[in-house]
């Protein structure tokens, strides 16, 4: 069940490619077979956990109407009750903690059959994902022919890490995200890697923690053909190549994680004179929605459901933006999730795309935290300071997970916490460490970071909180 230390299957991969390549452009009545046989699988092995036999009542053969009536689950009820959650009863919250404590254990199989991957926490609860060798090959197969660069041949941009295609691919992926931790995204980059390592040497992840200058040299060096990483990373590099000191020239710049703005997505296109693909994912299924050739943003609903939902878990019409929306995953049979509300706020298009997919077409209202610009040591010019980093920064260095930092005059910070006492000292104290020893490397003047304990942490409509503001 493993290649190169990684979690893999080649058999589950073959069947879930073609699988996907054949539901791609099915019609409607075969994607809702495929939908309805999936979550009968998943209903019938939540039984195997406490947590959903007590949501499922005493039902002794699962149909698909049951959905319907089961009550949303929340990141918190299933954290706070991890180990009724699973259905291996092997898997254990405290030595998963243990496990995603060490950096150095990223992308490592934990009892050499699972992949492990920690969120960040912007709903103020951080979670913890564990998959199997069957769901990654979902993962991997949607995201080979679904989410993909505009190809060379008949080639994908996944094609360097997938053992079951020709070998000798000439691209040079670059990954461009938070490192520090056990990520999705570097997690699932680096386990790509390790699952054919001659070719995993064409890659390469970097830091976005790191000091922009060797960021740039870094990529300089590296010339990656595909650039993968956050819109605030890629406008960033933009800037530095604009400005003569990013001289790279990839063919495709594949976006995700947060909002992506049409400003910023021509921008990009311009400034690197390529194609600009978006994505929609998360921790808790990585792959849920492509952009086709036509931008439009499609679910992947052969293996996921999406539910837009009112603040009374009420179904909105097509149209209509949700209060936040409930996700199932069809193919992580290991910790079920059914029915979770994702928090995101999503519009379902209701129309059908020109680009033939029979799959539904979204709107996704993402992240939109602020980058923060404070005054640089060189003189008259100034540091950017992204969204992304600060937040790893603050969780990873400061373990606070519920705060929003926002900027006050040029060179302050603010960090609100709803700690509160010698706690709230404690935990400010190390973010601001953290913090003004961050915005140093990336060759920013001394920065002033004040604490505000006690505060409600301001939250949105979908309950995340924007954590980085101007």
């Amino acid at each position: 069940m493993s290649a190169g230390h990684a979690v893999f299957d080649a058999l589950h991969l073959q069947a879930a490619m073609l699988d996907v390549m054949a539901a791609t452009h099915a019609p409607p009545a075969l994607i809702a077979q495929r939908q309805q046989q999936r979550l009968l699988r998943l209903l019938e092995a939540a039984q195997g956990a406490p947590l959903y036999r007590e949501r499922m009542g005493a039902v002794q053969r699962p149909r698909a109407s049951d959905l319907r009536r089961m009550a949303p689950v929340t990141r918190g009820e299933l954290m706070a009750r991890f180990d009724d959650w699973v259905t291996d009863p092997l898997l254990r919250l405290d030595a998963l903690r243990d496990f995603t404590a060490d950096a150095s254990r990223v992308a490592e199989p934990w009892l050499g059959r699972y992949v492990v991957w920690e969120s960040s926490g912007t709903s103020g609860q951080p979670g913890i994902f564990v998959q199997d060798a069957q769901a990654m090959a979902v993962y991997d197969a949607l995201e080979a022919v679904r989410h993909r660069a505009p190809s060379r041949g008949a080639r994908s941009w996944l094609s360097a890490f997938n053992p079951l295609e020709m070998l000798g691919s000439p691209d040079r992926p670059a990954l461009v995200t938070a490192t520090g931790g056990h990520f999705a995204s570097i997690v699932s980059f680096e386990r790509l890697r390790r699952v054919n390592p001659w070719l995993g040497a064409g890659s390469r992840s970097f830091s976005l923690l790191q000091p922009v200058d060797d960021l740039v040299a870094a990529l300089n060096d590296f010339q990656p053909t595909l650039l993968a990483t956050y819109p605030t990373a890629a406008a960033l590099l933009a800037d530095e190549a604009e400005a003569g000191r990013l001289d790279i020239h990839p063919r495709c710049v594949m976006l995700g994680g947060e909002n992506l703005s049409k400003p910023v997505r021509d921008r990009l296109a311009r400034v690197f004179g390529a194609p600009v693909r978006g994505s929609y994912g998360a921790s808790e299924f990585l792959p849920i929605a492509w952009e086709c050739a036509h931008g439009h943003l499609h679910v992947n609903e052969d293996w996921v459901l999406l539910e837009p939902v009112d603040d009374r878990y009420r179904p909105v019409p097509p149209g209509q933006p949700s209060y936040t929306v409930l996700l199932t995953n069809l193919a992580n049979l290991a910790q079920p999730l059914i029915r979770y509300d994702l928090g995101d706020q999503v519009t379902a298009s209701g129309q059908r795309c020109a680009c033939g997919s029979a799959l539904p077409v979204i709107d996704v209202q993402g992240r939109v935290d602020d980058v923060l610009r404070v005054p640089a040591r060189r003189k008259g010019q100034m540091v950017s300071l992204l969204p992304m980093a600060l937040c790893t920064v603050i969780e990873e260095e400061g373990g606070v997970f519920d705060f929003q930092l926002s900027q006050q005059g040029p060179q302050t910070l603010v960090l609100r916490v709803p700690l509160r006492g010698a706690a709230a000292e404690a935990a400010i104290g190390r973010c601001r460490d953290a913090l003004q020893h961050f915005a140093s490397q990336q060759g920013a003047e001394p920065i002033v970071v004040l604490g505000e304990p006690g505060c409600n942490v301001p939250r949105g409509r979908s309950g995340k909180a924007c954590r980085v503001a101007m």
